[in-house]
């Protein structure tokens, strides 16, 4: 049972694969989901939610795969208030060394009148009924009051109280829709240990999100006040605005020990791997501002930063870039490097594709060396998350060719590996890209909206690398997918088919929760 005796310890709950996951377009595959558990075990991650096993056949095979997979962490499954749901997760987490099943109920005036449709003491007894349940699978039981901030106190305190009672080790209090204000939220976590008779027999915990931009002050206010455990996702990844991001969360105690002197049980320095993975695979890029993780964190332009970071490092860096992951490598790379200095400089990087999709990624660094004159860390960083990014793809881009300029018509010559075999065809459009995404579409007949289509520069250069990312929405279901080259439009063919391949995945996973 995953506990905070420790009043000084602070425990970190990772929710990037269940909660992270229902961001529009971040849906993962298998294979994908058991990368990040593996990496975010590594982190050092106390527990580790890995999804919603009543969901579909695809989340419940995710969670039993983690749980029979990770060594350190708690496996955690998410569960209404409803026996199905219990019984699912205790199933999906049977082979788990640690497991935690984690089950919820909304508790607002607001949700039980329009969404529950349930007077309050029928909640209260659910909150009961389902808390012991979940005790017959394990004694690691976590409750959540859902919209938890937006509930009144006298309920709150009353269905806490029962929870406990009922079994529940750890008490979650959700800010659902990012709505309060950290010394709000955190009078309510002191309201809740002063008014509740039995919460010291239970770690208190908060997952807080990020409509209003405050999901890390919120949790951050919380600690301050007497919670023991943290909600948060890698990135920020999360529904509508996001949570509370775990690099942010962790950093922000590491840095200010004066003001929270607590500890966890994160490895910083695997930071940036976390963070680089996650993104290769949901495709979601991390804005260059982003904290911790963003490729402006630690870069300093405007002269008096770099005439004081000269003179001493601390006047403008409140963190060492090193405990984050971040490192200065003397490794110079180009085509004359050899295998064993490339997978050297991964490890400098922080990066790790696996024994697999090494050979492929050594191959496409050796092409760019070809083509560029000089290779930046970003250049490889975008090879690997590239690389990452295609490793399960159904459907591959072979061969692309484009005719394009004044005169047009454009057209876009290409071939298609799908499930192995490959097809070919020409098509035109209204400019090269439009050409492309048309033979796309020909090859592999969809009908899908395109709601996005985004090029940005991985380095500076007339022979920069290309990230493209391409959103795709059909019948509700959006995703996101990304590819990266030289060439902007063989990129924006790699992102379009990744987006492609998400977009197959979702298929499968609404067939499967329709025929579970």
């Amino acid at each position: 049972m995953t506990e905070s005796k420790d009043q000084n310890r602070v425990v970190i709950f990772d929710t990037t694969l269940r909660d992270g996951e229902q961001s529009p377009g971040a849906s993962m595959t298998l294979e994908e989901k058991l990368r990040i558990a593996e990496v975010l075990d590594e982190l050092g991650v106390d527990i580790v939610e890995a999804g919603f096993p009543v969901a579909s056949n695809g989340d419940f095979e995710a969670v039993r795969e983690i749980a029979a997979t990770l060594r350190n962490a708690t496996v955690c499954g998410l569960a209404r208030a409803h026996d199905s749901d219990i019984d699912r997760a205790g199933e999906a987490l049977q082979s788990a060394r640690r497991k935690r099943i984690h089950t919820f109920i909304s508790t607002s005036p607001l949700h039980m009148k329009y969404k529950l449709r349930m007077a309050p003491d029928d909640v209260h007894a659910a909150v009961i009924s389902s808390v012991r349940r979940a005790r017959n699978y394990t004694d690691d039981v976590e409750w959540s009051p859902e919209d938890g901030s937006r509930s009144e106190h006298d309920f709150l305190c009353r269905c806490v109280e029962a929870a406990i009672d009922a079994g529940a080790t750890t008490v979650n209090i959700p800010d659902t829709v990012g709505y309060a204000m950290p010394e709000e939220f955190g009078a309510l976590i002191t309201m809740l240990r002063n008014r509740v008779p039995n919460i010291d027999k239970a770690v208190i915990s908060v997952h807080c999100h990020n409509d209003l931009g405050l999901a890390v002050a919120n949790s951050l206010a919380a600690v301050a006040a007497g919670a023991r455990q943290v909600e948060c996702t890698i990135n920020g990844l999360g529904e509508r605005a996001g949570n509370a991001a775990l690099e942010e969360i962790v950093m922000g105690l590491k840095t200010r020990k004066d003001l929270l002197p607590y500890e966890t049980g994160v490895d910083t320095t695997q930071i940036m791997r976390a963070s680089r993975l996650v993104s290769a695979v949901t495709g979601f890029v991390v804005q260059p501002n982003k904290a911790i993780v963003g490729a402006n964190a630690f870069a300093h332009e405007a002269g008096i930063h770099q005439h004081g970071m000269l003179r001493h490092a601390q006047t403008y860096e409140i963190m060492d870039p090193a405990d984050v992951g971040l490192t200065k490598s003397t490794l110079v790379m180009g085509k004359h490097s050899g295998r064993h200095a490339f997978r050297v400089k991964l490890k400098d990087l922080g990066l790790d594709v696996g024994e697999d999709a090494l050979d492929d990624t050594f191959r496409r660094f050796k092409d760019l060396a070809d083509k560029k004159k000089e290779i930046f860390d970003e250049d490889i960083v975008a090879l690997v998350d590239d690389t990452v990014v295609r490793s399960n793809d159904r459907i591959q881009v072979v061969r692309l060719k484009v005719v394009c300029g004044t005169e047009g018509p454009q057209t876009a010559e290409l071939t298609l590996r799908v499930d192995g075999t490959d097809r070919t065809t020409t098509a035109t459009g209204d400019g090269p890209v439009d050409a492309i995404f048309r033979a796309i579409r020909e090859l592999f007949p969809h009908e899908v909206r395109l709601q996005l289509y985004q090029v940005h520069g991985v380095t500076g250069g007339t022979d920069a690398q290309a990230e493209v990312t391409v959103r795709l929405e059909e019948n509700g279901r959006t995703v996101n997918g990304q590819g990266a080259d030289t060439d902007t439009l063989v990129a924006s063919a790699r992102a379009y088919v990744n987006a492609l391949n998400k977009l197959m995945v979702k298929r499968e996973k609404v067939v499967s929760a329709l025929s579970a």
